[in-house]
């Protein structure tokens, strides 16, 4: 009888797993689908002349452009600058908000008096600071670094501090009644209870990091993507802007998933 049990469970699990893999290929399916039905119908418009090539580009022009970048040997210069500085602007946002996060939530006085600065900072529209960070830093890659770090800090301060205060307060008070210190409790309840929220501002954080790079490349870069939209945009070569924006959605996908892998191996650590 127990034999059987087995049987029937273990079937029941490969039919689940079955249908989660048939579920899994038809939504890839269908994102694929899409995009290739959309840049499909874009190219076909420009063709048959419904839109102008040269205002929107076409799907053929950007690759071609594409093409043209890697034979003359700028592609992955500039992809190799937009990527340093988004990759040690993310690190460097997340780290420190993490930790004054972790901060804040030590000590009540101190959240209490930085509090309304951080939410004041936060409002404050951060393409302001531009003139202002290119006399602190000058026009180099450091002045892009701290535009992509001021953007992306202050979302990581604010969502984990959150995600420490949320922690179930009995809990807190259960381990206090059995003498456990406050730094045991940080340690083995607080960040623990933590984590989906830490994933969570990992995604965010993606996508500012990838906001603050280009918008600092914007106010001052000699290369980057951010560079090739604004040279673009200046001498109207559409083509050009167009395939570094193309580039900067392949490379914040790719980015995002990699926080996404980092969710699954994380979850299947806890697990265990």
């Amino acid at each position: 009888m127990k034999n059987e049990l087995v049987k029937k469970y273990s079937e029941e699990h490969l039919r689940f797993l079955k249908r989660r893999k048939n579920h899994l290929l038809f939504v890839w399916s269908l994102r694929i689908g899409i995009l290739v039905l959309l840049f499909g119908i874009w190219e076909l418009t420009t063709a048959l002349g419904w839109v102008d090539a040269f205002i929107v580009s076409s799907p053929s022009r950007i690759f071609g452009t594409i093409a043209s970048l890697y034979e003359d040997g700028s592609l992955f210069y500039h992809v190799g600058v937009t990527l340093w500085e988004t990759l040690a602007g993310f690190a460097i946002a997340v780290g420190l908000g993490v930790f004054i996060a972790l901060a804040l939530w030590w000590s009540n006085t101190l959240r209490e008096v930085l509090e309304p600065y951080i939410v004041v900072i936060n409002a404050l529209p951060k393409i302001a600071l531009g003139p202002m960070i290119i006399i602190w830093f000058g026009t180099g890659s450091e002045a892009i670094l701290c535009m992509t770090v001021l953007v992306g800090i202050i979302i990581a301060i604010l969502h984990m501090l959150s995600a420490f205060i949320a922690t179930d307060k009995n809990k807190i008070l259960l381990l206090r009644s059995m003498g456990a210190s406050k730094a045991q409790i940080l340690i083995k309840l607080v960040i623990p209870s933590s984590l989906p929220s830490f994933i969570s501002m990992l995604k965010v954080a993606v996508g500012m990091a990838w906001i603050g790079s280009i918008m600092g490349e914007y106010i001052v870069s000699r290369a980057g993507l951010g560079y090739l939209i604004v040279y673009g945009g200046q001498v109207f070569r559409l083509d050009l802007v167009m395939s570094a924006t193309l580039i900067l959605c392949v490379l914040a996908a790719g980015m995002y998933f990699l926080v996404v892998l980092l969710e699954k191996i994380l979850v299947k650590s806890a697990e265990h």
